[in-house]
């Protein structure tokens, strides 16, 4: 959500952000509907001070015998009564009218962000780690991990594509991945968090997922929706609250089931795990003073890639440019690891700041030492990382010629000592 405020005040230059997010220009028409409303708000309170004036000079007029006063006022508050509902339902309608124009509208970028158009214009940061030499061809995962434990057979017999059904080795591989990740994050300063998977509507707002989202969601027959990311969850744990500066940053971490129509990606991926309607994932998510999100943005990053070089995985780090994005981000690192089946970087995490945007949309503030107005906190997301895609990595990074997958050395304490996945025979 933006600060009307900032818009009333330079609109030229609120419109030229937008651009650098591909957005058509908004300015005008949030401000014709911010005249409107502010007009009618002025109408509703003269209105209704003067109704108030009216009601006490009965009373004054009936004291001193001047009836034909008092009746003319009782007349003129009379009508009074009967007009203002109207003046108060128009300007509800040109609040929310207001408001809803401004959800619509993608966060502004920061400035250091590159300006482009879509993926092919984002820039690369470092990288780290070397992609192993195969003395055989690596195959996709989708091809050799069906003998290791991966069954999208049975999984599309029960729920239909883009599931996965994991046994025996699989899926304890999957679980370990997702323990060393909750473990290295809750080290890493994060406080654990278990957090509801259905939520309402205004949580998903809050987020910047709803109204326009909508399509990408599972939603179910009651008032609840089934969430895409803990970031949803964990970023709501704040909404409507007015924060301590002493309590700030504030770091959780979840690992959550995650639920994706994936309604905006057909035809991508369909095979294997990259791209699935449910997968598990540990979320990254700070509330912090706007001074602090820049130097909490790069710390958790670097916790997120922390757990790439634990599990020896290559990996690249990029800076998205304003036409990739997501809606609520106003600078985004993306972390691809490679993948050599597919002989490519893969994004693995996007790690977020997005300011004050979700906190406006959540009501989410805090109080300065020695301030006497409110500020709007900024929230920070991103993953560490999505537990499918590693496990797509390690097994195609691991991968033997004979089909087995050699893991890394971190995953034998949560694998029970198992260095090596065997294919069935």
């Amino acid at each position: 959500m933006h600060d009307i405020r900032l818009i009333r005040s330079d609109p030229a230059a609120f419109d030229a952000a937008l651009a650098r997010r591909g957005a058509d220009p908004a300015s005008s028409a949030i401000l014709a509907i911010d005249e409107e409303r502010r007009a009618m708000q002025v109408r509703m309170e003269e209105g209704q001070s003067r109704r108030n004036e009216a009601s006490k000079a009965i009373g004054k007029a009936m004291g001193q015998g001047d009836t034909a006063t008092a009746d003319a006022l009782k007349a003129e508050v009379a009508a009074l009564k009967e007009t203002l509902p109207a003046l108060e339902a128009e300007e509800k309608r040109l609040s929310q009218a207001q408001e809803d124009a401004l959800a619509a509208l993608p966060n502004l970028a920061a400035d250091d962000v590159p300006t482009g158009a879509d993926e092919s214009e984002n820039v690369e940061v470092a990288r780290w780690g070397t992609p192993r030499s195969f003395d055989f061809t690596p195959r996709e995962h989708a091809d050799f991990a069906p003998a290791l434990g991966l069954d999208f057979e049975t999984a599309a017999a029960i729920s239909g594509s883009r599931f996965v059904f994991m046994r025996g080795q699989m899926a304890r591989l999957n679980r370990a991945l997702g323990a060393l990740m909750l473990d290295m994050q809750v080290d890493a300063g994060f406080t654990e968090c278990a957090p509801p998977v259905l939520v309402k509507d205004h949580a998903l707002f809050g987020t910047g997922q709803l109204p326009k989202f909508a399509d990408d969601l599972f939603r179910t027959t009651g008032d609840h929706w089934l969430i895409p990311t803990a970031e949803v969850s964990l970023t709501n744990a704040v909404r409507e609250q007015i924060l301590s500066p002493a309590t700030l940053p504030i770091h959780m971490t979840a690992l959550t089931p995650c639920f994706r129509s994936e309604a905006g990606a057909a035809g991508k991926d369909t095979r294997g795990l990259i791209r699935q309607h449910q997968f598990d994932k540990v979320e990254l998510v700070a509330i912090t003073a706007p001074e602090q999100s820049e130097q909490v943005h790069e710390e958790m990053c670097a916790a997120a890639e922390a757990v790439l070089q634990r599990l020896e995985l290559p990996y690249r780090k990029v800076l998205l440019c304003t036409g990739d994005m997501g809606f609520s981000a106003r600078k985004t690192y993306d972390l691809e690891v490679w993948l050599p089946g597919q002989d490519t970087y893969r994004e693995i995490s996007s790690i977020s700041n997005c300011g004050d945007f979700q906190a406006r949309r959540m009501n989410a503030r805090f109080k300065p030492e020695g301030a006497k107005k409110t500020e709007f906190v900024h929230t920070l997301n991103g993953s560490g990382l999505a537990v499918g895609r590693t496990l797509v990595a390690v097994l195609e990074n691991g991968q033997n010629a004979d089909g087995s997958v050699t893991l890394p050395a971190a995953l034998a304490p949560y694998m029970g000592g198992i260095e090596r996945l065997e294919p069935a025979a």
